[in-house]
């Protein structure tokens, strides 16, 4: 699933979930070494594990941040 990100740097996530466990995260655009590093983090996760410490997470003065838009592109694969 390709997630379009709202309020954040990077430009898209894209985010691969089989069984409800991470299989790969590639982000476009932003902090490309921290997102890289939050990429291999997560990978092989439970996607809700992920949620849990990624949600909520801020990105200086926004309301929002990389892992926080991760945690809703897995929020959204979960729900459907």
């Amino acid at each position: 699933m390709i997630y379009r990100p709202k309020g954040v740097c990077s430009n898209a996530i894209d985010v691969e979930v089989e069984d409800g466990v991470i299989k790969s995260v590639e982000f476009t655009g932003g902090c490309n070494g921290n997102l890289q590093g939050i990429a291999s983090l997560v990978q092989g996760m439970k996607a809700e594990d992920a949620i849990a410490k990624l949600k909520g997470i801020k990105c200086g003065f926004k309301n929002t941040s990389c892992p926080d838009q991760l945690a809703c592109a897995l929020q959204e694969i979960l729900d459907n």
